[in-house]
């Protein structure tokens, strides 16, 4: 990772042998002590401070930046030319019509994006002036985070976080490790064990560490997290790697304190460094959105280019050129034609822009935001063993839980626990259990070698105390006693399940000691076990790798060993003599029982051969470049010329429910894949348990071994012509898949083979995989020609990849930390059933209705406007007052469709949940296709023509008096127009409503309730502030006319009575799923058979049901997680 640098004078010049020019570095002199006058190549550097900043906005820069965000969307942007040219021109309408919604719409996100930017400044402040502890002249003072500096020794506690990147220079531990937890950074809350700098570990004062003159060379900050850093050697130096620097954000656990120096501070940090904006993901529905949006500006366009042509046409016939009262002036009429055209096409597009509806955004995201925190709310989802409940980390992905087809899960610790328990071992052949051996007597030599193997081949620590992290452990009769703690949860099981066979290890220092009490269940003892206790000196450890998928140990005793412990696939290869094939039966036959199975092999090694190893292993860490490559290549000639010695069995038990969510998810349609890193036999097992494969799926296999027996385009050929089938693919054939060799060439691509196969897959198990080819299936199923809507879930750093390429990501259990990576968090994989199922059904309903509502309103809205334009003449005449154009979206419309999208229960959650097959009627963006949206859209020209028409005809011929006097004028004639407009629109979605809470009635009734006082108070007075008074006492005197009442009532009839009918009729000769479901059923009687009196007390009472056409029956009451 970086080299310690010491010496008598850690500044003097001079190389390493073998030192090469690398210029891309840092020089970091601990404690600052920089070198003494004279010394050469001395360059201050300049560094950031430890202040992190994750907000976006500045108090300077928040009005201008957020205005240009804002405005780069084309709604907002569109209507701010609207808003311009009102501005410039003469339009029919004030400014105040655009201007006023715009500032709303604009206003509402600026205060939204504002008071979330402040929880991000209130974030970092309280990161930033969190206390921390810097050893300074031998003494420990207290500052602020804010202020470490790179070369600051710092003192860190036990459970502290760490604030910035560090070099662990000694420990409270005798050894100089500590013990990590890096939930923050990769979602693993198991215990890491990290290490001191050899030469300083020494150093457990404040005053020594003071004393420590050297420095650190280390490469400039990289975000990536894993990879070792290429190092410097100057004079005498001391290779540091991965395993001595502490990233900022994981904190120290069971450990009373460590010394350690600040490399790498603020932004520089690797967790900073990994802030970087995650890809924008758009749901299925935006995208209709932007779709609809782009129809109805052609609408746009198209309606003012008719006016404006038939403006010209009119006015050809000099006795229609302008009306007496209107004339141009000499300016105006000498203008070019083009100029005067152009500017009534500007008029005319002012005049009919409220087509755009303009508030849709702003509802949409409050309707998103509002609607997250019934997510969050559920009761259902919130998990008492884990005290934690689901969380949302972006709202903007609601829907698109609705409309999941893939569902790409993974194993270890989504479907099952995560908690290993130790099964049973075989060595030699012999197969053991914790409490007996069985099969009769071993061959000790082979026995003792394998116990030692398990006890010392892994990364456990062992802890004494009574307490960790608050809770309880190690105790025995009342006592404390040993416990361990891991990385891997497969160690721990195996440390554990040798303790129970009598086999403990005691002590985590460089020497290690076994203390044996014999095998319990009456077995006899061997020899060696008595012999109590044993010391090793760890030598060497050669780390776990995803690559090679194995570890490594040197110890000495009286000899030295080389242990090995891996998965089959990367030790058997490696093997040279033992009983191979009997330890390779019993694997699989753990493996198809559903076991983790890992092989243990041994080595031992001569003092010259370890002299070598040691050279190999050195030259490698001092390596100036490809470090890791070399220390490779150094494992891998390390780990040869094994002896295989056995086997061991962990059982990693199924999630509670994790079988009937499976089940339910593939009723629901959803095609279910586990996307794995565990060997095949192992994976198909969990798979039949959790009712991904049933007993009687035909599986198939697409595996190395059946591609060495025929080509990989011959196997795929075959699979292409099956369907209704599981398939099974393991890592390196999906390699060959998706980066096909020559043999492509002429076969064709076979991606789009495989993409076929999946198409007629019930199920897919990807074991073998590598953390990056998830993400590439990933990619692969969301490329093809369906565009599916995919999710992903994992718990874990390697599913991370995954889940950002998915379209919605789910993290779960450790995972759930690991907040930036995924879109929602929910403890268990049995609330992916609920979230799916029933919000995301509630939720892709509600919105899309929002959606259609919101288009549907504004063609009601507008098309009367343009209906008007044919009657007076095309003088761009506004039908309706100016406060009506301006209120309307804002105002009279907004609240009840506003409330519906948070609110409406068409099904019963109860019966969603029972019934998944009703996800189906919702699947593939069904409710916002075109057909749906054509009819909308013909729904809102037939009212708009009904209402218009109904109004101008109905008074054509008739004197409309109040009190004896004619006041049919213009002003009448729009509010007229605009008064059946509210109530109908309104009315139409009080019958899409079926969940009536008295919430809705405040709403929907105060809403027109709003509209009637207002237009009262706006027509009542005399307002000073006015230049006009054009609608004074004009609403009074409508409301006082008996045809007026009668018009009114007549009009919203005809306009709400074909879509009545039409639904009559589709419920009755083509009713859905979801509409049968919707019939209300007779009450059971007392001849009622007894399985449907038992159906109806199954039934939630307040099921909301409704009448074809007739407003659905009030329920009483609410649901939290509406």
């Amino acid at each position: 990772m970086c080299v310690l640098t010491r010496s008598l004078n850690p500044f003097s010049g001079g190389q390493c042998a073998g030192e090469e020019d690398w210029v891309d570095n840092r020089t970091v002199y601990i404690g600052h002590k920089e070198p003494p006058p004279g010394a050469e190549a001395y360059i201050p550097q300049r560094y950031p401070d430890n202040r992190i900043v994750s907000s976006k906005y500045t108090f300077w820069n928040f009005v201008p930046k957020n205005l240009f965000e804002q405005f780069r969307r084309i709604a907002n942007f569109y209507f701010l030319i609207i808003f311009l040219v009102q501005l410039i021109i003469d339009t029919p309408t004030s400014p105040i019509t655009s201007g006023l919604p715009l500032f709303f719409v604009i206003t509402v996100t600026a205060i939204k994006q504002g008071y979330e930017d402040w929880l991000r400044h209130k974030a970092d402040n309280s990161v930033n002036q969190c206390p921390v502890h810097e050893v300074q002249h031998g003494k420990v003072v207290r500052k602020q985070s804010r202020k470490i500096r790179v070369g600051d020794v710092m003192l860190i506690k036990e459970n502290e976080t760490f604030p910035c990147d560090l070099i662990l220079l000694s420990s409270s531990r005798d050894d100089g490790t500590c013990f990590v937890t890096t939930a923050s950074l990769d979602g693993e809350s198991s215990h890491k064990t990290y290490y001191a700098v050899q030469d300083t570990k020494a150093y457990t004062t404040e005053e020594e560490v003071d004393s420590i003159k050297a420095t650190i060379e280390c490469e400039q900050p990289q975000p990536d997290l894993y990879k070792s850093v290429q190092p410097l050697c100057l004079c005498v130096c001391e290779p540091l790697g991965s395993e001595n620097l502490l990233l900022r954000g994981a904190t120290l656990k069971n450990t009373a304190y460590i010394y350690a120096v600040a490399i790498y501070t603020g932004m520089e940090t690797k967790m900073a460094l990994n802030y970087q904006t995650k890809t924008q993901k758009r749901s299925a529905v935006e995208k209709s959105m932007n779709a609809y949006l782009v129809v109805y500006l052609c609408i746009l366009i198209g309606k003012a280019f008719i006016n404006t042509v038939l403006k010209y046409v009119w006015q050809a016939d000099p006795n229609q050129d302008e009306p007496w009262y209107n004339n141009r002036t000499d300016a105006e009429k000498e203008r070019h034609i083009v100029i005067r055209a152009f500017t009534d096409f500007l008029a005319y597009m002012v005049l009919f822009n409220y087509i755009i509806p303009v508030s849709m955004y702003v509802t949409v995201e409050m309707q998103k935001f509002l609607g997250s925190y019934f997510i969050m709310w559920d009761d259902d989802m919130y998990d008492k063993e884990l005290g934690e409940s689901a969380v949302v980390n972006t709202s903007d992905l609601n829907e698109e839980l609705g409309q999941v087809e893939y569902v790409f899960t993974d194993k270890t610790g989504t479907l099952t626990e995560n908690n290993m328990e130790f099964i049973e071992c075989c060595v030699d052949g012999h197969v053991y259990v914790p409490q007996a051996i069985c099969n009769g007597q071993v061959d000790t030599r082979g026995e003792e070698l394998f116990f030692r193997a398990l006890c010392l081949c892994h990364t456990v620590q062992v802890k004494e105390e009574e307490t960790v992290d608050g809770i309880k452990h190690g105790l025995h009769s009342g006592r404390p006693s040993s416990f361990y703690i891991s990385s891997s949860p497969d160690e721990v099981a195996l440390v554990e399940g040798m303790k129970r066979s009598g086999v403990t290890r005691t002590h985590t220092h460089t020497h290690t000691h076994t203390h044996s009490g014999g095998l319990r269940g009456g077995a006899s003892v061997p020899p060696w076990l008595k012999k109590c206790p044993q010391e090793f000196e760890l030598l060497e450890v050669l780390t776990f790798d995803s690559v090679r998928r194995r570890m490594s140990v040197i110890v000495r005793a009286s000899e030295v060993y080389l242990f090995c412990k891996g998965a089959d696939s990367s030790i058997f290869p490696r093997v040279v003599s033992g009983k191979v094939e009997e330890v390779k039966d019993r694997v699989e036959h753990n493996a198809i029982e559903g076991l983790r199975t890992l092989c243990v092999a041994y080595r031992a090694l001569t003092p010259e051969q370890y002299e070598e190893t040691y050279r190999l292993l050195n030259e490698a860490r001092l390596a100036l470049h490809d470090r890791d490559r070399r220390l490779a290549e150094a494992y891998d000639q390390i780990e040869t010329q094994l002896v295989l010695l056995g086997a061991t069995a962990v059982e990693d038990r199924l999630q509670e429910e994790a079988a009937d969510t499976v089940e339910s998810l593939h009723q629901a349609g959803m095609k279910v894949w586990v996307l794995t890193g565990d060997k095949m036999e192992t994976a198909a097992a969990t798979c039949y348990a959790s009712k991904l494969f049933r007993r009687g799926t035909r599986v198939l296999e697409l595996t190395t071994k059946r591609t060495e027996e025929q080509s990989l385009h011959d196997a795929l050929f075959d699979l292409s012509r099956t369907v209704d089938f599981g398939l099974i693919i393991d890592g390196a054939t999906l390699s060959a898949v998706l980066q096909p060799g020559p043999e492509a060439s002429s076969a064709g691509d076979y991606k789009e083979i495989f993409l076929e196969i999946c198409r007629n897959c019930s199920a897919v198990l990807c074991c073998r995989m590598a953390p990056l080819q998830k993400a590439q299936i990933v990619k692969l199923i969301k490329a093809s020609k369906e565009h599916p809507i995919t999710l992903a879930i994992g718990d874990g750093a390697n599913d991370v990849s995954m889940i950002l390429e998915a379209h919605v990501g789910i993290m779960g259990k450790e995972g759930r930390q690991a907040a930036r990576n995924s879109d929602y968090a929910i403890p268990k994989f049995k609330h992916l059933k609920k979230m799916l199922l029933v919000h995301g059904h509630y939720y892709y309903i509600r919105i899309s209705e929002l959606v259609q509502y919101f288009f549907y309103k504004n063609v009601c809205f507008i098309f009367p406007q343009f209906l008007y334009q044919f009657f007076c003449g095309f003088s761009q005449q506004p039908l309706y007052d100016t406060a009506y154009l301006t209120l309307y979206n804002i105002s009279f419309t907004s609240l009840p469709i506003l409330l519906y999208s948070l609110m409406e229960q068409h099904i019963n959650i109860d019966i969603l949940r029972k019934d998944p097959t009703l996800y189906r009627d919702i699947s593939k963006n069904c409710l916002l296709r075109w057909p749906i949206f054509i009819y909308w859209t013909i729904l809102g020209v037939y009212d708009a023509m009904v209402m218009f028409f109904g109004a101008y005809f109905l008074f054509d011929n008739t004197t409309f008096t109040s009190n004896g006097q004619v006041m049919f004028g213009n002003w009448t004639f729009g509010t007229l127009v605009f008064t059946v407009l509210v109530f109908t629109v309104t009315f139409k979605l009080v019958l899409d409503t079926h969940y009536w809470t008295w919430i809705n009635h405040f709403v929907i009734w105060g809403s027109l309730i709003f509209f009637v006082v207002f237009s009262l108070l706006w027509g009542g007075i005399i307002w000073p502030f006015l230049n006009y008074q054009r609608m004074y006492y004009v609403f009074m005197q409508m409301l006082s006319s008996g045809p007026a009442w009668l018009s009114i009532i007549l009009l919203i009839t005809a306009g709400l009575l074909p879509d009545v009918v039409k639904k009559v009729i589709c419920r009755a000769l083509w009713p859905t799923t979801t509409e049968r479901i919707q019939v209300p059923r007779p009450q059971p009687g007392p001849a009622t058979p007894a399985f449907i009196q038992r159906h109806h007390q199954g039934c939630v009472p307040n099921l909301v049901v409704s009448q074809p056409g007739c407003v659905p029956i009030c329920v009483l009451g609410t649901h939290r997680d509406a």
